[in-house]
Parts: structure tokens; C-alpha cells; sequence
């Protein structure tokens, strides 16, 4: 019987930090991405810049980190098979929302704190994705409204500032790593949206005295499963509950506006740990959205349907690794100007390598969630686009319909798909109540959360024509036809 194996902690010559952060939505993205940055910054050039976790959810990741001081490792999984072990002590502790909303009000409150990150997915801002304006009629909003204890990023959000403003101290700099175009503008607008509802001159005070930088965020980071822990302990020789997994690349472009009260201490020193800081990330963002998310969004419907596990997997098959080329050349690229000094032809060039990664099982069916949140920002802004200069777009087209036949929730083998989305059953209903692809596409349109009217209009009959070709031909197939 093999020996018990010693558990993860926190070095002995390394006490826990001082904290200058709350981070929102602790999952392994931001675990694997802003915290190691931020460890990094540290370790450059000192400073209180500990990080307060917040699960605004479930307990599970808490406890887990809990018997290990909330220490964890990352490995950065290489294409060759070679990983690199890192021991992560950025965290000072985590508190877990639903149980004590005090206690994270309480710790954003705090002075002390100057930057709340957040990673809470595009469902988690409650906006109408295809607005981008906060949805009243959300129910944990109207919650929010009312009540002094939150359950929502936003509420989070609003509440803090309020009590930062009631008690005369300068606002925290909101600082989102969601993958959302104008991410920090976004985020401004639904907290002031939601201020404004619960008192205008808190509003106001935002306006004026907030700071909510855009950011663009790039590390493929797939979900760990209990045989990615059991394996690390065995080769490490140490129990951690909670690592996590994630390719060897980084990137996090953030725009240089932190809330000027706070001086030279607004922010640690992120360009000493390789975070580009500009004026303005806008170019960066819709790049990354447009050209990685875009065709990760496009693989994932069409690989899962194909019967693909991995986006390595995917495109893995030359049928999809031509099909995710042609998107690049032909409809993505042409659709927005890169950033000044950037090769678009070399950036599709490392995505495909980075995608091709075997050790990054990065699932379809992980990336295929919440597809009604992402669909507007990684592919209908680049189709409008492309409808405006007269540019076809079958490829993106054929994405589209993947995932209204994927929404419907049964695979081309008759099998159940199960759909992870905020709107899952009423898609299913929509398309249920349709007979053939021309009114489930119709139905689907309908849903003005996702798709305004003019761009429904415009997408009825070249995604109906996509919606019946992959009903005829079958995911692969209907590939390699606009190939």
C-alpha cells in the first residue's frame, strides 16, 4: 500500500501576503493567469498585493484550497509532453459569497483594497449581451435592488463602492479578465446602470471618482479533473487539492487608468512582470476575441457535433485545420485592423500551433457553454462586419447554425447533448417547437438577447441554408464543403 503523501502548504519562509486585491469568480483561469502576474509583479518589486479570493457560487474550491493554506500549483503543460510545476502563494484566503456576504463587502471595503478583479463569465456582468446594458429584469438583479447582501458580481460591486464612498475613501479600480469586447467599458456601464437605480448621486460618484480599465486576457486554461490531481501527486510527491492546468503562453494587455487617488500604489508592478500597459486596448481585444474565441466558439459547435472531444483533437483532423485556417484568412481577418506593429498571418499562425497543443485537453463541450453570452462578441460582431463590406462569411455562418443545432440538445447520433447555458431551455423549446431548419433557425433568431433584428434579418437565409446542410451532410462534411 503506497504511502500517504504530504499535503501541499505554505512555505515557511514564505508568510501569507498582505492583501491589496479581492478577486470575483476564483476559478482556475484566473488562477492560472491574473494571479501569477500579480505573484510575479511581487516578487519583482515587493509590495501588499495578496489577493482576497471570492466564490460567489459553491464552497468547493474554498475547501479544497482551505487544507492547504490556499496554496496550489499550476502546471504548464508543454506540446512535447514536458510540464513546469509552479507553487502559487499569492492567495491570503478565500471567502465563499452565499455563506457570508458581510465578510466580502467588509474586505472590498477595506482601504486597503485597491483593484477587485474579476473572471465571472459573460453571464455573470447580467447584461443583454447584444446591448451590453444591465438586464433589470434578471432576477438576482431585482434581488440586488432590493437587498443590502448581494448575490451578483454587480450588487458585490455597487454595494462596496457605496460603503467606500459613504465612509469617505477613495473607489477600488474594477479591473475585469472576462473575455468581452470593451470589457472595462462594459463593466462601467452595468454598475452605473445599477448606481443609478439605487441612488443617483452613488452614480455620480462613480462617474467621476471610478476607474475601469479594458484588459485583453489570453491563456488556454482547461478544466482539471480528479485524474489530473492523483497523477500530479504522484509525480511531485505532494497532495494539492486544487491545481490547475494551462498551455506555457500568456498575455494580458491592460490599459493604463487606475483610480489616481491611491498614486504610485494603485496598481503592483504589472510591465515588470510582462503586462503590456496602453492607452488604449480596444485593438488587442477585438484580435483576440475575433481570431482566437471566434474560431475556439466555431470548433467547439462543429467538432462536438463531429464527434471531436479536444479542440487538439479537432483540429488534429485536416478537415477542421483547413476549415479553422479559412476563417482566419478569409473571413476573420479582413473584418478589423490589428494592433500597430502586429502580423495577423503570425498571430493565426501561434494560435494553431497553441491549438494543436495534445497535452491541453481543452474540451468542446467546455467551450461550448453559455453559447448565447459569447456568440455576439466572438462571431456576430465579426459577421455584421463583414455583411457591411459585402463580404461573405460561410464559415462563420456554419457556426452559427452549429450551435442553434447544438442548443437543440441531441447530437447527429440521436444521443442527448447536455446544454450548460443561462437560456438552455427556452433555446430548446424554440427549436423544439420548430419542424424544419429553416423555422428552428427562424425561432432561434427571434431571441433579441442575442440577435438584433436588423442582423436576424440578414442571417434568416444563408444560416438556414448552413442549419440544412449540416442536417444533410453532417458536421464534417458540411466542413470540408466551404472549405
Amino acid at each position: 500500500m503506497p504511502a500517504k503523501l504530504e499535503r501541499l502548504g505554505r512555505s515557511k519562509d514564505h508568510p501569507k501576503p498582505k492583501s491589496g486585491v479581492v478577486h470575483l469568480g476564483l476559478g482556475a483561469f484566473f488562477r492560472a493567469f491574473g494571479a501569477i502576474y500579480i505573484d510575479d509583479a511581487v516578487r519583482v518589486s515587493g509590495g501588499d498585493w495578496g489577493i482576497v479570493g471570492v466564490s460567489l457560487q459553491s464552497p468547493g474550491t474554498r475547501d479544497k484550497l482551505a487544507l492547504q493554506d490556499f496554496v496550489y500549483t499550476t502546471v504548464s503543460q508543454d506540446p512535447d509532453g514536458g510540464e513546469t510545476f509552479r507553487k502559487v502563494e499569492i492567495l491570503e484566503t478565500v471567502l465563499v459569497a452565499p455563506e457570508d456576504p458581510e465578510a466580502v463587502l467588509a474586505r472590498m471595503a477595506d482601504p486597503a483594497i485597491r483593484i477587485v478583479t474579476l473572471t465571472v463569465t459573460e453571464k455573470g456582468y447580467c447584461h443583454d449581451p447584444a446591448t451590453g446594458r444591465l438586464n433589470f429584469s434578471h432576477p438576482d438583479i431585482a434581488h440586488d435592488l432590493k437587498n443590502a447582501k448581494p448575490k451578483t458580481a454587480i450588487g458585490y460591486l455597487v454595494r462596496a463602492l457605496q460603503r467606500r464612498r459613504d465612509a469617505g475613501d477613495p473607489p477600488f479600480t474594477v479591473l475585469t479578465c472576462d473575455n468581452l469586447p470593451e470589457n472595462g467599458k462594459l463593466v462601467r456601464g452595468v454598475v452605473l446602470d445599477f448606481a443609478r437605480e439605487l441612488d443617483p448621486s452613488l452614480a455620480a460618484w462613480i462617474e467621476a471618482e471610478g476607474r475601469f480599465p479594458s484588459t485583453m486576457v489570453d491563456r488556454i486554461t482547461p478544466a482539471t479533473k480528479p485524474e489530473d490531481v492523483e497523477r500530479l501527486a504522484q509525480k511531485i510527491g505532494i497532495r494539492d487539492e486544487a491545481p490547475v492546468l494551462c498551455e506555457p503562453f500568456r498575455q494580458w494587455v491592460v490599459e493604463d487608468d487606475f483610480v489616481p487617488a491611491y498614486g504610485a500604489d494603485a496598481y503592483p508592478d504589472l510591465a515588470a512582470a510582462g503586462v503590456e500597459m496602453v492607452s488604449d486596448v480596444t485593438p488587442f481585444e477585438r484580435m483576440k476575441l475575433r481570431m482566437l474565441n471566434g474560431t475556439h466558439s466555431s470548433l467547439a459547435y462543429l467538432g462536438y457535433l463531429a464527434g471531436h472531444e479536444t479542440i487538439a483533437e479537432t483540429v488534429a483532423d485536416p478537415v477542421f485545420a483547413g476549415f479553422a485556417k479559412r476563417l482566419w484568412q478569409e473571413e476573420i481577418m479582413p473584418s478589423f485592423n490589428p494592433p500597430e506593429g502586429v502580423n495577423l498571418a503570425d498571430y493565426a499562425d501561434a494560435l494553431f500551433e497553441r491549438y494543436s497543443n495534445p497535452a491541453i485537453r481543452h474540451r468542446a463541450w467546455q467551450i461550448a457553454m453559455d453559447g448565447s453570452q459569447k456568440l455576439p462578441q466572438r462571431i456576430l460582431g465579426t459577421i455584421a462586419d463583414n455583411l457591411a463590406a459585402g463580404r461573405a462569411s460561410p464559415g462563420l455562418m456554419l457556426a452559427v447554425a452549429a450551435w442553434m443545432r447544438y442548443v437543440g440538445g441531441v447530437d447527429e447520433k440521436g444521443q442527448p447533448i447536455e446544454v450548460k447555458d443561462p437560456l438552455a431551455d427556452r433555446l430548446r423549446g424554440l427549436s423544439d417547437a420548430a419542424e424544419t431548419p429553416a423555422e428552428k433557425v427562424a425561432a432561434l433568431l427571434s431571441v433579441r438577447e442575442i440577435f438584433s433584428a436588423d442582423l436576424a434579418a440578414q442571417l434568416l437565409e444563408p444560416v438556414s441554408h448552413s442549419y440544412e446542410k449540416l442536417c444533410r451532410l453532417g458536421a464534417r462534411q458540411a466542413v470540408e464543403d466551404v472549405t
